[in-house]
């Protein structure tokens, strides 16, 4: 029972003395409010830029990455290498049909495979002739592009089959070809076939002509290709894998089999995106590091202004302290007061800002939802950045207030009694 008793003793004493060093230091930081809000001021910038940093960072790398995946997910794409190539290409050379299906036969990763082939002619419309770039599309093209077709409709599987003669045009090459009217239903002529207008298109994400789609395209079923190149082969051949893992295996099984289905001599350009979005990733990366930084320098000059203000503030108040310490106040009594007070300093203004920071996503995020087209969007928040900006900001109060607290601690009382 006894040493019980002392057990709750010195906990009630540890209590009461932690409320004491609460009570002192908020009744000195109210007392002056308006230099404690300078100092503070510092600390909200600096927390608040830390989550508003981070939160645009990972916007922008959620930004990139659906921009890079949209013109196709999981994507691998083959051509034939046409330069630095010793031995003159052959027909046998080119990608065929058999080469697609071989891929989406042997490979079990694949999910779709689709090819184009594309050739540059010209179309005439009302009198106007103009130069385009005519593709042929496989099925599975559309699947693995996702063309957005805003207008018509697109190539269904019996005009896949019968090779119907139908096209579908870019935005821009409509635009030209049929001014103030519906290009659905009209008729266009390239070289020496005529091609009725089911639709009209354009890529999800611009490529700006590094792909088959260039700005003035038209688009007809594969088969088609053959009156025009006199055989069916592909310019370029894409497959989907049915996760990213698969991604860079199914990309290696793809270089084999076209290397095992033609000659020795023949080459092969086999790509993925997985490379462009690695390096999207680490230029978000780099960006976040370097932003973050920033944002510790805006931290560590607001630390020195809090250190700056409690040197003054130790100062003006060496008298209290001598008064305190003359009554028997301990040194470790003298500086967790003030570190007490250094820390609500830049605890306070690191839950302002974060509160600022997170109020701002917050506010564009309602924006946002009441706007049709923006449906889907969001501005993410990252809790790892809320908790790093609360913790990285209460510790350099707390590591600028220690040289004004350890000063006003080891004062003597009796000069400081003397202060005037």
């Amino acid at each position: 029972m006894g040493n019980d008793h002392v057990v709750m003793s010195n906990e009630r004493t540890n209590s009461e003395y932690w409320n004491e060093v609460l009570h002192l230091a908020l009744q000195a930081l109210w007392a002056n409010k308006l230099r404690a809000g300078l100092a503070m001021l510092g600390v909200i910038i600096g927390s608040g830029c830390i989550v508003l940093v981070v939160t645009a960072t990972l916007l922008g790398k959620g930004y990139i990455l659906t921009q890079i995946e949209a013109s196709g997910s999981n994507l691998i794409y083959a051509s034939i290498t046409r330069s630095s190539n010793p031995s003159p290409l052959t027909l046998s050379d080119e990608i065929s049909l058999g080469d697609m299906e071989a891929v989406k036969n042997q490979i079990t990763q694949v999910t779709v495979a689709g090819g184009a082939a594309e050739l540059p002619m010209s179309v005439v419309a009302a009198g106007v002739e103009r130069p385009v770039n005519l593709v042929g599309v496989t099925d599975g093209f559309q699947e693995i592009r996702r063309l957005v077709v805003f207008r018509g409709r697109y190539f269904d599987p019996d005009d896949m089959m019968i090779h119907a003669k139908v096209c579908l045009l870019t935005q821009e090459l409509a635009e030209r070809v049929f001014p103030n009217q519906n290009p659905v239903g009209q008729e266009i002529r390239v070289g020496d076939l005529r091609f009725a207008v089911i639709g009209v298109f354009r890529e999800r994400i611009s490529t700006f002509g590094q792909t088959e789609i260039a700005r003035e395209t038209v688009l007809i079923p594969f088969g088609l290709m053959t009156y025009y190149k006199g055989r069916e082969y592909i310019s370029t051949l894409y497959v989907q894998a049915d996760s990213p893992e698969a991604v860079p295996e199914v990309t290696r099984q793809v270089a084999q089999i076209l290397k095992s289905r033609h000659r020795p001599s023949a080459e092969y350009d086999v790509e993925n995106l997985m490379s462009l979005l690695e390096a999207a990733r680490n230029i978000s990366r780099a960006l976040t590091v370097l932003l973050v930084l920033i944002a510790l320098i805006a931290l560590a000059i607001s630390g020195i202004g809090i250190m700056n203000i409690m040197l003054v503030t130790v100062t003006e108040r060496t008298y209290e302290i001598g008064i305190r310490k003359a009554v028997g106040a301990p040194r470790e009594a003298i500086l967790y007061q003030f570190l007490m007070e250094a820390f609500l300093i830049s605890g306070t203004g690191a839950l302002l800002g974060i509160l600022i920071a997170i109020a701002i996503p917050g506010a564009i995020n309602l924006i946002l939802r009441a706007i049709p087209e923006a449906v889907g969007i969001r501005v993410p928040v990252s809790w790892i950045s809320v908790v790093l900006a609360f913790v990285v900001s209460c510790s350099t109060g707390l590591l600028f207030g220690y040289l004004p607290a350890n000063r006003a601690a080891r004062q003597h009382p009796t000069e400081s009694l003397r202060y005037e």
